[in-house]
């Protein structure tokens, strides 16, 4: 019972620390930054030159503006333009690939704080913008071109509150802080959980076992052993609680940031995960019908990015 406790308390440690001192500070900032510029009118703006652009990609401007929200906001940012185009009467096929451009992407509430760790971000966002293309025309084109391609009149105007005022701007200020605060609020249980079954398995001497049965068949195609508790815990438990298993890896001196910056950028760092895509669905109907073609575009895309960083490394 001893060793349970010290393992809980070490893991709720990591994890507060994980969430309140590197995720909510890194969280209000880019909101803010990014509800100001919406507020403003700046995104409108951006996303109504890259319409034209991503047309041919099987993109939107809404999708655009997905894209923006996923890799500067957080991975459940997208969920309400999702709502939006599948309310709008999006088709099917662009729903199918606007989605699967947004699985292949990394997603600011782990790229950003992990950047505090080593973490090369301008690298790790190029990738995902060339990624995360790639992603939506493979499901336009390939995975997705049996679905209906049929569209009502699309209103693509970004309904949003308007900083006119310093007191317009105090309060996208304060919308953007409390949504900040609620991402790192609700990533504490999962972070928790997560931490106290990998401090536990490795208190037991598990996770040296499976690493060792597995090393030689992870060597022989070319894969760092040291990724095998990560990966799992990524597709397993979500992104926020990988992070929180890397962090831990990365003070115990078993990941450097070379690990880091390597191909596991593009595999670890993206919402295909099991929690990711359950709160990406939850954006409507339509969009949980196209799930299947969007996760096949997203592994390409995913692919991709894992290819980019080898050739960095």
């Amino acid at each position: 019972m001893d060793l349970l406790i010290d393992v809980i308390l070490r893991a709720g440690r990591s994890a507060v620390e994980l969430s309140f001192f590197i995720l909510l500070p890194v969280m209000i900032v880019m909101i803010s930054l990014m509800r100001l510029l919406e507020a403003r009118g700046v995104l409108d703006w951006v996303v109504a030159r890259l319409t034209p652009a991503l047309r041919p990609l099987g993109l939107t401007g809404l999708g655009g503006f997905a894209a923006l929200q996923i890799n500067f906001v957080s991975f459940a940012a997208p969920v309400a333009t999702l709502a939006m185009m599948d309310q709008r009467g999006a088709s099917s096929r662009h729903l199918a690939a606007t989605l699967a451009m947004v699985l292949a992407m990394a997603q600011a509430n782990v790229s950003m704080p992990m950047a505090a760790m080593g973490l090369q971000f301008g690298p790790l966002l190029a990738w995902s913008v060339v990624g995360g293309l790639i992603a939506a025309a493979a499901t336009y084109y390939v995975f997705g071109r049996g679905l209906s391609n049929a569209e009502e009149t699309v209103d693509e105007t970004l309904h949003h509150p308007v900083a006119e005022s310093a007191k317009g701007v105090l309060d996208v200020i304060n919308r953007a802080g409390a949504e900040a605060f609620k991402i790192a609020v609700g990533a504490l249980p999962m972070l928790v959980l997560s931490l106290t079954v990998v401090l536990a398995l490795r208190r037991l001497g598990a996770l040296d076992l499976l690493t060792e049965l597995l090393s030689p068949a992870l060597l022989a195609i070319g894969a760092d052993p040291a990724l095998l508790l990560p990966t799992l815990t990524k597709f397993l438990a979500g992104g926020t609680a990988m992070m929180g298993v890397m962090d831990e890896m990365l003070r115990a001196g078993t990941a450097t940031t070379a690990t880091l910056n390597g191909p596991s950028a593009g595999l670890l760092v993206h919402p295909l995960d099991i929690p990711g895509v359950a709160v990406l669905l939850s954006a409507g109907r339509r969009v949980a019908a196209v799930w299947k073609p969007a996760a096949l575009g997203a592994l390409v895309g995913i692919a991709v990015r894992m290819g980019g960083h080898m050739l960095l490394a």
